[in-house]
């Protein structure tokens, strides 16, 4: 069954790539990018099926068992926006053309670990930690799913933690009608920082693109579920298992996901990506079963009202305006 989807897939990648995507490439004069744009395609059609399956899915969720009616539907379809940005893979091309010249110029230049060039320095294979068990597909992918979990929750509270990251992150904790639109609601500059880390770390502990690929699809959806506006628990043992959509509300509640120890300072809880641990380990849990409204405490009318952007480029612009104010401000 599995082999039959696979080569579905496949088959499917190869006809959009040859109908649609080549002709396109061949036409802007990218002929030297064809392989990259073959494997840009699969991005492209992970994307399309994550789409079908937030609307079939997880919306039939947000139709039935809502936490709160949605009244600024304005707000959501900006939302919408982020999401296809993000899953039909345009980031990421964004990011190949802008990042990786540069990198791959840095690349040449550095020389590590016995003049080794960093474009051939061996990586550590952790799925070759237990020959004969970390080998096995499903349990190296879910050791790489673990350790990017561990690394994404450190990312998350550092967005959290430092004035100047905060100042980009906290558009994402701006939305007050929470759905599962709005895991993709972020600024691009935020997302270059983020993408480019987990880039750096699947390079370092070796994971293959196929591997990569599972990881980014599992956790987007698994993301997406989470922004859900559905009152889904997972009860007292799942929700130490796996995160839910309360678990993660509880982290966009207003004063509750961004403020530390005293009002108005950075802090929050529940951080964790997809797994509950690390905030448990780290005491940074809050497993208080309510559904909390959800935004950043300066947006309301009483604390300032600070506006955050109602469209796409006027959100974008407001980041970097945040951003730039951070400038002589410690973390």
């Amino acid at each position: 069954m599995i082999d039959w989807i696979s080569n579905a897939f496949d088959a499917v990648q190869l006809a959009l790539y040859e109908s649609v995507v080549q002709p396109i490439v061949f036409g802007l004069g990218f002929g030297n990018l064809l392989e990259d744009a073959f494997d840009a395609t699969g991005w492209l059609l992970w994307g399309l099926i994550q789409v079908a399956v937030l609307l079939l899915g997880i919306g039939l969720l947000e139709r039935f068992w809502p936490v709160e009616p949605v009244t600024d539907r304005a707000s959501v379809r900006t939302d919408v926006v982020y999401t296809l940005i993000h899953r039909l893979g345009l980031v990421r091309l964004a990011l190949f053309f802008a990042v990786q010249p540069a990198w791959d110029a840095v690349a040449g230049q550095l020389r590590l670990a016995g003049q080794l060039r960093l474009a051939g320095l061996p990586t550590w294979q952790l799925d070759a930690l237990w020959p004969g068990v970390t080998d096995i597909a499903w349990v190296s992918l879910a050791l790489y799913l673990v350790v990017f979990d561990f690394v994404g929750y450190w990312l998350h509270r550092w967005q959290h933690q430092f004035h100047w990251w905060w100042a980009l992150h906290s558009l994402h904790h701006s939305q007050r009608q929470m759905t599962m639109w709005c895991d993709d609601r972020n600024h691009l500059l935020d997302d270059v920082l983020v993408a480019t880390a987990f880039a750096l770390l699947a390079r370092l502990i070796g994971v293959e693109p196929g591997q990569f690929v599972a990881i980014t699809v599992v956790t987007q959806l698994l993301q997406s579920l989470q922004h859900a506006n559905a009152r889904i628990s997972f009860g007292a043992l799942g929700e130490r298992l796996l995160i839910s959509p309360r678990f993660h509300r509880r982290h966009h509640s207003i004063g509750i996901g961004h403020e530390g120890s005293g009002r108005g300072t950075l802090g929050g809880h529940n951080f964790g990506v997809l797994l509950p641990w690390w905030d448990m380990l780290f005491r940074t849990a809050d497993f208080e079963r309510r559904f909390d409204a959800t935004g950043v405490r300066d947006q309301l009318p009483e604390e300032g009202g600070r506006d955050y952007g109602r469209g796409f480029w006027r959100q974008q612009w407001l980041g970097l305006t945040r951003l730039f104010a951070t400038f002589g401000k410690t973390a």
